[in-house]
């Protein structure tokens, strides 16, 4: 099956505005991201898609493909479903701007859930959590799947709710989800022409709308290293990582 990587990249941000652009390593951060994601083996490539011109001006600088699309889409999987329309392929793995330091192998086994897999249309990965904190933290995403790894609920919330402990338990039995997708093409031109969901709506995660329509998602576990960059003082944090990589090498 052929696979392609996608980064859907707005140039806008509510809380870092033009954060894909920040060059503080030398490098724009949806530099990093790419070339990470260049290291997969499973994409034959990966491109770019942008809702602006500045952002595409930088991918040809350091020669990503990459394609503009409309301002207009409300979500990096609606922008990515326009970039692929006419592109031969079968397997779309979503990948976030904002991931500097994804593990390039977890690309890959992504990929691989749903070329084994052929009865699910989407896929994405999950990680343990650390901290009874993060548990709790709204910001970073739950699931719940079950003893077939198909993704239950996603949730902001704590999920599963420990009663006996008055919400979070042990650390051990929650599942952080990660934002990563894989989509098959003709699935993905499907689901982003549905409307959204009353529960997308209500937790403002889209991974929903599949769920309430009754498509079922496949859930693999890794090991979740670094956290994706949200706000000036992670990248900030990114930038401090990076620097010091750089001499030691």
């Amino acid at each position: 099956m052929k696979v392609l990587a996608c980064i859907p990249a707005r140039y806008g941000s509510t809380r870092f505005a033009g954060k894909v652009l920040a060059k503080d390593t030398g490098k724009y951060l949806i530099q990093h991201t790419w070339e990470r994601a260049c290291q997969a083996q499973l994409p034959a490539k990966v491109i770019i898609a942008a809702d602006d011109e500045k952002v595409a001006a930088a991918a040809n600088t350091f020669g990503a493909e990459c394609i503009l699309t409309s301002a207009k889409h409300q979500s990096g999987t609606d922008r990515i479903a326009e970039a692929v329309a006419d592109i031969d392929i079968d397997i779309v793995v979503n990948l976030q701007a904002d991931e500097p330091e994804i593990d390039p192998a977890n690309i890959d086994y992504l990929a691989e859930l749903l070329i084994k897999n052929t009865d699910y249309p989407m896929a994405t990965l999950a990680a343990e959590f650390q901290t009874a904190e993060q548990v709790a933290d709204p910001n970073i995403v739950k699931v719940v799947i079950d003893s077939n790894d198909k993704a239950i609920y996603f949730s902001r919330a704590c999920i599963p709710y420990d009663r006996e402990k008055a919400g979070v338990g042990e650390v051990g039995q929650y599942l952080r989800h990660l934002g990563i997708y894989a989509y098959r093409k003709e699935f993905l031109l499907k689901i982003t022409t549905l409307p959204q969901t009353p529960l997308e709506k209500i937790e403002k995660l889209e991974q929903l709308r599949a769920v309430e329509n009754g498509f079922p998602i496949l859930v693999g576990k890794v090991k979740h290293i670094c956290d994706g960059i949200d706000t000036p003082e992670q990248y900030a944090e990114f930038v401090k990582r990076y620097m010091k990589g750089q001499k030691q090498k």
